[in-house]
């Protein structure tokens, strides 16, 4: 058993060049995250200073997304098709930029424009992620990986909202954006010197990529299509929302909601962490990825269904544990959602295959928010929106469980497909 464990270790373990690439990937992927938050921080600032109504911030906070979800199927051909070294540099300088001259604007349609912009270059971020680790990075390797670079999405807004909120207060919403978008760029010095030990996944136009529609021909390729749709409505729901919820039906002070808010995300990247890195030991250990990845998409959502007792439960303490319960199921479903679209499409597909998810997954941004105001709206409470929010993530592991079949990787040669030896296509 010790022999076992210790072949284990050794095969999971990043090393050397893979370890300051995934460290380099973690620290964008938390300023992306903290780019694409920092306007909800600052609204309330901005809103009167620039003399914006509450129509013309609900189109700044949503303009992100249109673009975002937009150019995920151009990010997904870049990556597969360029060097994905230059096509990430070249979405961090751009949405960097954009962060930085947010603090210069003077009007709604310059700000607009602005985050249109945000969200086009960024876009790029999860097409290369995944086309390197899928690439770079062996089958036991990348549920530390993909789980540090989740990790990486909630401690930066967290640090981000923390930070962020006490040095607006102190300098304003100007110097903010514009410090943040600058200082970032001190990120790509390190980035293009690490460059050349990406190898492969630097190749341009792999031989065999398939196109956009033999993908969308793939019943797995919906089920991870619309079940990270699902989880992400839980999650959007909670990131804009729960603060709303938790100041006006909880009766907390700011203070005290910024530090709830602030553990969520915590308790999430620690639980994502966790299970990813014990997912790797199991497969180094012999059991298989369709066993270990996709157990662990279905507990993650179905267990991430208690949230609706947040709502439901008079006692604030009582619903808050239930609160962190739910984040730390939410967080063992993102440790695997991407490490099996990876095994899945292979490093000849994996750029197309995540734009297509990211741009599906990610209208979710769209319409829990929607969603839940007009519910909201109509109910006067939050008990209904919490409801949907549960059903939409408990049909999330119907469709894993249901439509995902096998976790193999296709084979896209030839003019059929076939993952493993059953045929998709």
């Amino acid at each position: 058993m010790s022999l076992l464990t210790s072949t284990a270790d050794r095969q999971t373990r990043i090393r050397g060049p893979l370890w300051r690439i995934l460290v380099l990937l973690v620290v964008s992927v938390a300023i992306n995250y903290v780019d694409r938050g920092n306007l909800s921080l600052a609204a309330p600032l901005l809103k009167d200073e620039l003399g914006i109504s509450a129509i013309q911030l609900g189109y700044l906070l949503s303009a992100f997304f249109w673009t975002y979800s937009a150019f995920q199927i151009l990010a997904g051909w870049l990556a597969d098709r360029f060097d994905v070294s230059w096509v990430l540099a070249a979405g961090f300088f751009l949405w960097s930029m954009s962060t930085a001259a947010t603090g210069l604007v003077s009007g709604f349609v310059t700000l607009f424009a602005l985050r249109l912009v945000l969200g086009m270059a960024e876009s790029v971020a999860y097409p290369c992620y995944c086309k390197i680790l899928a690439t770079d990075f062996a089958e036991q390797q990348r549920g530390l990986a993909n789980s540090l670079i989740d990790a990486g999405t909630k401690c930066g807004p967290a640090l981000g909202t923390l930070l962020g909120g006490m040095l607006m207060a102190r300098f304003g919403w100007r110097p903010f954006f514009i410090v943040l978008g600058l200082a970032s760029m001190l990120w790509l010095p390190p980035w293009l010197r690490s460059k050349p030990s990406l190898g492969t996944s630097s190749a341009a136009g792999l031989k065999g990529t398939p196109s956009f529609s033999r993908i969308l021909r793939l019943r797995s390729a919906w089920a991870t299509f619309l079940g990270m749709f699902c989880a992400n409505y839980f999650w959007y729901f909670l990131l804009t929302w729960l603060p709303f919820y938790l100041v006006r039906e909880r009766h907390l002070s700011m203070d005290r909601m910024a530090s709830l808010g602030a553990v969520a995300y915590v308790v999430t990247a620690a639980s994502t962490m966790m299970a990813g890195w014990l997912a790797d030991r199991a497969i180094a250990r012999g059991a298989t990825p369709t066993r270990v990845r996709k157990r662990r998409t279905v507990f993650g959502l179905a267990f991430s269904t208690i949230v609706l007792g947040v709502a439901m439960t008079p006692n604030l303490t009582a619903a808050m544990v239930l609160l962190m319960l739910a984040c730390a199921s939410y967080g063992t479903y993102t440790s695997s959602h991407w490490a099996i679209t990876q095994t899945l499409a292979g490093p000849a597909a994996v750029g197309r295959w995540t734009g297509l998810q990211n741009l599906i997954g990610n209208l979710a941004g769209i319409a829990a928010p929607t969603i839940t105001g007009f519910v909201v709206e109509r109910t006067g409470q939050f008990v209904i929106a919490f409801g949907v929010a549960a059903a939409v993530v408990l049909a999330g592991a119907s469709l894993y469980v249901f439509f995902l079949g096998p976790v193999e990787p296709v084979v896209w040669s030839g003019s059929g497909m076939t993952t493993g030896l059953r045929s998709v296509s």
